[in-house]
């Protein structure tokens, strides 16, 4: 089979998945007699990159395998294809996934512990639902509570191939240029000309109180050093 060839039904394949394919699941389709090498199969998506890097479609590689997917600067125009707006999460929500992603394995008492507030259990629920967290064991203490990490879906969402991709802390920094870019009003506050409304969609935070969050964090998991954000 020409190289051509295996280029053009790896791009169907991708395209008709829908979801991202490792390079196992992508041999799997081709039968006996028929199956590319694996090296080849990795230069036919090499390719297919080089082919997409001007185009408003990108190929890229997240934890799942690789993806065929709209490139994030072609979104304001794609997004009035649809009445639905994107779902928006609380500051409080994001604060807790962040610590899930830089600390874990973490239980939802650390969590508290770091944040100076409770954590609802909506918000638990809300990023087990998401499938963007898991419980990966129990802590050997009493009351053996949960420990909380990521999964691949998280990473998918995220655009990242592994945990070693997550921003550095010196990263995130500017917490105020984060916020204006993630459009995160103060805990509890609405966004200009919205209201926040419980559900999913905008998760109410755990106190109207003003508070200083320290956010001590082990990024050995993500190849980092353990810092401290303010």
């Amino acid at each position: 089979m020409s190289e051509q060839r295996i280029k053009h039904i790896v791009e169907a394949l991708l395209m008709a998945a829908g979801k991202p394919l490792s390079l196992d699941q992508l041999l799997a389709v081709f039968g006996d007699g028929e199956k590319p090498e694996r090296d080849e199969l990795r230069a036919a998506l090499a390719e297919l990159q080089q082919d997409y890097a001007e185009r408003g479609l990108e190929l890229i590689e997240v934890a799942s395998g690789y993806r065929i997917q709209v490139r994030q600067d072609m979104e304001p125009w794609v997004s009035r294809l649809t009445e639905d707006k994107p779902a928006r999460y609380s500051r409080a929500l994001l604060e807790t996934l962040a610590l899930v992603a830089y600390r874990q394995p973490i239980t939802r008492g650390e969590i508290e512990d770091i944040r100076g507030v409770s954590v609802s259990t909506s918000i638990m629920k809300t990023l087990q639902e998401r499938e963007w967290v898991r419980i990966v064991g129990h802590r050997d203490v009493p009351g053996r509570p949960a420990m909380y990490g990521t999964t691949k879906q998280f990473l998918d969402y995220f655009n990242l191939k592994g945990l070693d991709d997550l921003p550095t802390l010196m990263e995130l920094r500017d917490i105020d240029t984060i916020n204006a870019e993630l459009e995160l009003g103060l805990p509890g506050e609405a966004m200009p000309g919205e209201h926040l409304e419980s559900g999913e969609g905008a998760e109410p935070d755990d106190t109207d109180e003003p508070r200083v969050v320290q956010v001590a964090v082990d990024t050995s998991e993500a190849g980092g050093n353990s810092e401290t954000l303010h």
